[in-house]
């Protein structure tokens, strides 16, 4: 087996995920949604945001649902804040919260989006972004986290080059480097799904280079062309057991930003079909897939539309006792593509035409 990173999975179903659908979804099904993915083994999941609901009406009940949340050994809650507000609430709940235990910044490279999406400027950011390093010194921190948001493309503005992204990585590379801090995680955020899996190896292979003494990287792509697994196949392949990988999906791909103009159809990489990547590759990942599935079908029950993901509609790759029997029939539709999990009445009477006809 290639020498991997160790992969950690972070679900965004109930933050990203449900931030760009329709009022609707009760605490009690984000709750029966959060359950079950801590029953089938993930054990990082974000679990809403503290934010204006006004904006996020989807997100106005995170209170009210981490109120509820009960800490369960070996897994980690996390919910966004954007704000004094929102942070000082995820802090008097934590735990069950956990707390992100690095100090970061994190850099805008689309004037467009951080306006829309923060109602900030480029100028704002350029004024406030080395706060967090003057607050991590008062604190004594030794290692921090630099990040990029938009940085690989925006749908208002068109594409930006890799020598952008590299100049706002030394940036903050640099500040911190010059405050005595660490700088140990990277995180790239891709709101507009402008990820290439050229792009995104040609920044991690700079980085490597560069900043050998960067061990995680944390991703976040949106899917909107359909390229964001190839993306992170790219990260996987080039990173090795030195590195750690925290790689943030979605069950059945939903999830999007409302201020990026794709809507419901931006999507993450869904969860369950990340999982059956990592587990074809040999990485550690103890999530049973088949529960994991069943909750991506529960899911779309709930959100009342079908989702993205390509191995809730085929099942993973059968072997042994799952092989299909060369009984099967015709199947033609996606209900009767699921009789791996639905069993053989979702194809009865469909034709088996190389059975020769009885005399």
């Amino acid at each position: 087996m290639k020498n991997y990173p160790t992969v950690l999975i972070t679900d965004e179903t109930l933050r990203d995920g449900l931030q760009i659908e329709r009022e609707g979804v009760t605490i009690g099904e984000k709750l029966e949604l959060l359950n079950a993915m801590v029953d089938c083994g993930i054990n990082r999941l974000v679990v809403g945001a503290f934010v204006n609901p006004k904006w996020s009406p989807q997100m106005g009940d995170t209170l009210e649902l981490v109120k509820r949340l009960k800490a369960v050994p070996g897994v980690s809650f996390f919910s966004l804040a954007l704000n004094e507000r929102g942070r000082i609430e995820r802090a008097n709940h934590s735990p069950p919260l956990s707390i992100e235990p690095l100090a970061a910044t994190h850099l805008h490279l689309c004037g467009v989006f951080i306006k829309r999406n923060t109602n900030r400027s480029l100028e704002d950011q350029e004024v406030t972004w080395q706060f967090p390093i003057e607050k991590a010194v008062k604190e004594g921190a030794k290692e921090a986290a630099i990040g990029l948001s938009a940085g690989f493309g925006s749908n208002w503005s068109g594409p930006i080059s890799h020598e952008k992204r590299m100049q706002a990585i030394k940036k903050q590379y640099d500040a911190w480097s010059a405050a005595g801090i660490a700088v140990r995680r990277i995180d790239f955020a891709d709101p507009m799904a402008w990820n290439t899996p050229l792009e995104v190896a040609k920044d991690v292979e700079a980085i490597l280079k560069k900043y050998p003494d960067i061990t995680e990287y944390h991703v976040h792509l949106h899917n909107a062309r359909g390229l964001a697994l190839l993306s992170m196949y790219e990260v996987i392949r080039l990173l090795d057991s030195r590195h750690t990988l925290i790689a943030d999906t979605a069950i059945g791909g939903i999830g999007g930003c409302p201020y990026c103009g794709n809507g419901q159809a931006t999507g993450m990489i869904p969860t369950e079909d990340f999982v059956h990547l990592i587990q074809t590759l040999g990485i550690e990942c103890s999530v049973d897939l088949d529960k994991l599935i069943g909750i991506s079908h529960r899911l779309s029950e709930i959100l009342g539309r079908t989702l993205h993901s390509q191995v809730s509609f085929n099942g993973p790759l059968p072997s042994g006792k799952t092989l299909y029997s060369e009984d099967v029939p015709a199947v033609y539709t996606f209900k009767e593509a699921q009789h791996f999990r639905l069993g053989g009445s979702v194809y009865e009477g469909n034709p088996r035409p190389w059975l020769k006809a009885k005399a």
